[in-house]
Order: C-alpha cells, then sequence, then structure tokens
C-alpha cells in the first residue's frame, strides 16, 4: 500500500473516546439471536455446499488446492461462474495468483474459461467460467471439482502473500469462489486497481476445509476446528476446519504462536502471532480482541459465529476480514484498537449481513466504521456539512467509479462519508431508536446478501436516517417506505 494509503487509514483509526461496552450471548455457527422482538433469519436450506483442500509447499510461497462444490441455483443456468480474487491488480502485482487447472462439471471434464474483469494483463484472470454441457431449470443441483494452483506475493500487503523472514504465509479468497447470488444470478463485477474488495458470495455450507501443511507450523482456518491427522506425506499434518454457513475463507500457515481464550459472549479466540515476535504482545492483542467483542455485541448483539480466527500477516499495514476469521497487521498498540472494532464489525457486516463489495461498498464499509466511530470515538464535525466537496453525495458509488480517483479518495468517500452519516442519523433519531434498527436489521438480513433496498426498508420507520444517506448519495431519493 502507498504511504498516502496509510496515512489515510491511520487518520481513520485515531482513537479518542470509549463509551459503549456490553456483552450478550451468540447460540453457535450460522445461527444469530438478539433481544429485538424480529425473528433472527437462518440460512438457505438451498445454500452450496463446499469442501477445500490445500497442500502448502514447505517453502510456503505455493499451494495446490482441490474444490468440490454443489450449488443449487434459484434460476436457470447454462455455467457456473468462480471468483479468483488473488488475480486482481493489487494482489498480482505482488507475484500472487490463482489458476484453475482442471475442471469437472457433473463428473464431466470441462475447459474452463478466464474473464480478465479487471485483471491484468498477463494473469490468469479474474473471473472463471465453467460451461454447462447443457443448461439446467431452478432448482437443479450442479456439482463442480476443480484443482488449483495458488501463488503467494513476497511480503504481499494483500490478503494473499508470504513473509520468508517470519516464516508465515496467510490466503483468503485463495480459491475460486463462487459468485452466484439468489434472486439476481453471477455476479461479475470487475476488479479494480485500487485497494478494496469487490467480492460477492452467499454462504455456503463448509463441509470440510482441510490444510497440510508441514508438521512443525502451525495453521489457523475458519469456522469450527475438527482436529489433526497426518498428511499424505512423511512430515506433513492435515488440519481439518468445517462451519455451517460461511461466504469466504482465510487460513493462515506458519512459524506462528498459537493463543487460545474463551473471551465475551463465549467466543472461542484462537490467536497466531509469528514466533518471531510481534510490536504488540500476544496477550495484550488477545485483551483487547476480548474488550472489541464485549464493545461490538453490545451495539450490535449476538457475534454471528462460535469461533474467532485471528492471524497476524506480517506483510500487510492494516486488516482484512473474513468471516469467522480476521488478518491484521503487526501494527502498533496505538492503532490496534480501533483497527480491532472495525474489523470485528465486518464479522456483522459483509460475514453476517452480505453485500455486492464491488456495486455497493458503502453497505458493508459505512457500518463498520460508523461501529468504530461509535464505540471508539474521534473528534471533528459529525455532519454531512463536514464532507469534502470531492466526495460529497457519492456514497453510493460503486468500486469502479472509485478506482480512478485512487485509493485515498475512495476511503474519505465511503469510509468516513459513511461513519459521518450514519453518526448523523443516529443522533437525529436518537441512538436506542437508531441501534434497534441496525440490530433488527442484522437480524432480518442475515445470511443474505442484500442490496439498498433493503437498507432503505430497514429504516424504514427511522426517516432521520434515510434522509441523512440520501443527502450522502447512499440511497435513491425514492428507497425506503413504510413496512
Amino acid at each position: 500500500m502507498t504511504e498516502a494509503h496509510r496515512a489515510v487509514l491511520a487518520a481513520l483509526l485515531v482513537a479518542v473516546l470509549v463509551l459503549l461496552a456490553g456483552c450478550s450471548s451468540t447460540n453457535g455457527i450460522g445461527s444469530l439471536a438478539f433481544a429485538d422482538p424480529e425473528p433472527a433469519a437462518v440460512p438457505s436450506e438451498q445454500r452450496p455446499v463446499v469442501s477445500l483442500a490445500f497442500d502448502v509447499a514447505p517453502d510456503l510461497r505455493s499451494a495446490t488446492g482441490r474444490e468440490d462444490v454443489v450449488v443449487t441455483p434459484d434460476l436457470p443456468t447454462c455455467e457456473l461462474v468462480f471468483r479468483a480474487t488473488p488475480n486482481k491488480p493489487t494482489a498480482a502485482r505482488t507475484g500472487s495468483s490463482l489458476e484453475v487447472t482442471s475442471a469437472r462439471v457433473d463428473g464431466a471434464p470441462v475447459a474452463p474459461r478466464t474473464e480478465a474483469a479487471g485483471a491484468p494483463a498477463g494473469s490468469p484472470g479474474a473471473l472463471v467460467v465453467l460451461p454447462l454441457s447443457r443448461c439446467v431449470a431452478a432448482g437443479t443441483p450442479v456439482r463442480a471439482e476443480l484443482a488449483f494452483s495458488l501463488r503467494l506475493g513476497v511480503d504481499a500487503d494483500e490478503r494473499v502473500g508470504v513473509s520468508p523472514s517470519t516464516t508465515t504465509a496467510w490466503f483468503g479468497s485463495g480459491f475460486p469462489l463462487l459468485t452466484w447470488v439468489r434472486g439476481e444470478g453471477w455476479t461479475r463485477d470487475p476488479e479494480v486497481t485500487i485497494y478494496g474488495e469487490s467480492t460477492t458470495s452467499e454462504d455456503f455450507r463448509l463441509a470440510a476445509l482441510d490444510v497440510t501443511a508441514p508438521s512443525d507450523l502451525a495453521v489457523a482456518g475458519a469456522g469450527v476446528a475438527g482436529g489433526a491427522s497426518p498428511g499424505p506425506r512423511p512430515g506433513t499434518t492435515t488440519h481439518r476446519f468445517a462451519a455451517d454457513a460461511l461466504r469466504d475463507v482465510a487460513v493462515a500457515v506458519g512459524r506462528y504462536r498459537m493463543t487460545e481464550r474463551t473471551v465475551a459472549a463465549g467466543v472461542r479466540l484462537h490467536l497466531f502471532t509469528p514466533v518471531s515476535g510481534t510490536r504488540v504482545a500476544p496477550d495484550v492483542w488477545v485483551d483487547e480482541l476480548d474488550r472489541g467483542l464485549r464493545d461490538t455485541t453490545g451495539l450490535l448483539g449476538a457475534y454471528p459465529y462460535r469461533d474467532l480466527w485471528v492471524a497476524v500477516a506480517p506483510g500487510q499495514s492494516d486488516g482484512t476480514e473474513f468471516p469467522s476469521a480476521l488478518q491484521f497487521g503487526d501494527v502498533s498498540f496505538g492503532t490496534l484498537r480501533p483497527l480491532i472494532i472495525h474489523e470485528l464489525a465486518h464479522q456483522w457486516f459483509y460475514a453476517a449481513v452480505g453485500n455486492n463489495q464491488g456495486r455497493d461498498p458503502w453497505i458493508d464499509e459505512a457500518f463498520a466504521a460508523w461501529t468504530e466511530k461509535t464505540i471508539v470515538g474521534r473528534g471533528g464535525d459529525d455532519t454531512l456539512a463536514s464532507v469534502p466537496p470531492s466526495v460529497a453525495g457519492r456514497l453510493g458509488w460503486s468500486m469502479p467509479q472509485w478506482s480512478g480517483p485512487g485509493f485515498d479518495r475512495y476511503v474519505t468517500g465511503v469510509y468516513t462519508q459513511g461513519a459521518v452519516a450514519l453518526t448523523e442519523a443516529r443522533r437525529r433519531a436518537g441512538p436506542d431508536r437508531f441501534d434497534a434498527a441496525v440490530r433488527a436489521y442484522v437480524a432480518a438480513n442475515a445470511h443474505r446478501v442484500v442490496r439498498v433496498d433493503d437498507v432503505a426498508r430497514a429504516f424504514a420507520d427511522v426517516p432521520e436516517a434515510l434522509d441523512t444517506l440520501r443527502r450522502a448519495g447512499a440511497l435513491p431519493p425514492a428507497a425506503g417506505g413504510s413496512r
């Protein structure tokens, strides 16, 4: 990331005041429970079922993988579409890549077709398409089996990378990620030239995540750990994980010190810090994550998962979120608390309640930035009048629209403007009324991929929020209305 990128994020993460605290309980993976009268959403019975296996090279610079996925589209389709996130520009330029080497659909070999979709020239392409031998009707299960190779960029400031000096590697979204959205079909949003996410995925049942690595290395995954067994070669061990409902997966492998503790709301925390050392001691990391979970559950409701996997990725400069898993750079103590709050907030906004991050990046980033601002506090004006004219009214822009102006402008236009807009809405509506609407929104929309209209409906009885979001450009003038 650029120095300007780091400076903008550092300014965004300055802490001044802590006011909120609290604790609530969780009822397990794939299920949400709140004190609100709204019934909690449950995962779709028709969600895809995914089995993943990674075999990590001894030098941690690459891995081979296998994926078995059964998808039941709710619309007719003639193809399957997967996103290859490691091929996006900011990852590809570090040397990372993901290539599908073979594929079968319903037992028959198929030739994968790649689409650039914003990936730079020379990369394998950001989208992988598997054509079906015949189009299928809605409700028809289709099984795909893919083999793939993953390369990790050295010291990459990205979600995929390897640090040779610390013997650690991390890869989130390091596999072909199914892009189906119920009611919409395949999403094909292009990758962009700035840092930021463009992924979209429905929840899937992770039947198995198997990670084979040298036996002397630790492995962090996602969901619930299922134990370890001897690997296929001498000196290797296979670690297994599973989950009822996730929409993405992250893995970390290396010379990590593992610290485990049951923390706020009964969450089982698995912290992985490089044995070579970190700027913040592991015990302090644990305490701050515990504190952060108490604060975020006090504001947002039950933590959506049973476990939380956290790995320090030395190449990164800040943080990256995944369902039930987080990656953090080796940050200083001064930025630790706000960064933890922001990334934990993504467990509700994108992990639990999904959105199309390419089309509507504000839907998760604005709510995460607002959570950070509400819990940690920041100085400055809390009205839309304080937003720079260059980005004012453009909160609803897509990632391709932000790509040209650059990352700093994107951070100001989405993170900062989003936090200010929701803070102003909360002040106008009253904290109790606004916070209740947010918790009801999460409970009603968990396990879905929401659109702008879903956010508007959630605030139908909070006109102050609708008005503020319209002025910020997040909602069209007619969005909202009574329930």
